[in-house]
């Protein structure tokens, strides 16, 4: 009787840790969770598996407010050695459609409207970068 009271016990442990895990599993936060109102409508990825993998977000933001721009960031993509950028600009006015890899990585005249810029690096630090396009 004792070991069939044992076994039921562990029985119930066991389904109470993996119902934990499924609950767990199924209510991780995603980005249409954080606050901003977050919209994403431009990105690249380059073609080199072998190598650095470099990937480019161009997002717009309703509410700059309370906006999670760092916990946007880190929900992106990243691989280990690449390099992960997000280019933050207000809803509403003209983006960039077309990215390139590089220093560079879209047209000039858009850097105006650029407000923020989030940067993963190769060793993944990470970073925010408020009007990176102006000069001081």
């Amino acid at each position: 009787m004792r070991i069939k009271k044992q076994n039921i016990f562990i029985l119930i442990i066991v389904f109470v840790i993996i119902g934990w895990v499924f609950k767990d599993m199924f209510t991780q936060p995603g980005i249409e969770d954080l606050k901003g109102g977050f919209k994403e409508l431009a990105t690249y990825r380059n073609d080199n598996n072998t190598g650095p993998i470099q990937r480019i977000y161009v997002v717009t933001v309703k509410d700059t407010s309370n906006a999670q721009f760092i916990d946007y960031g880190n929900l992106m993509p990243h691989s280990k050695y690449g390099n992960t950028k997000v280019y933050y600009f207000m809803e509403g006015v003209n983006v960039p459609t077309s990215l390139s890899p590089g220093a560079v990585n879209f047209d000039v005249k858009y850097n105006s409207s650029c407000f923020a810029l989030y940067e993963k690096s190769a060793m993944g630090n990470f970073g925010l970068i408020k009007n990176p396009f102006h000069s001081r």
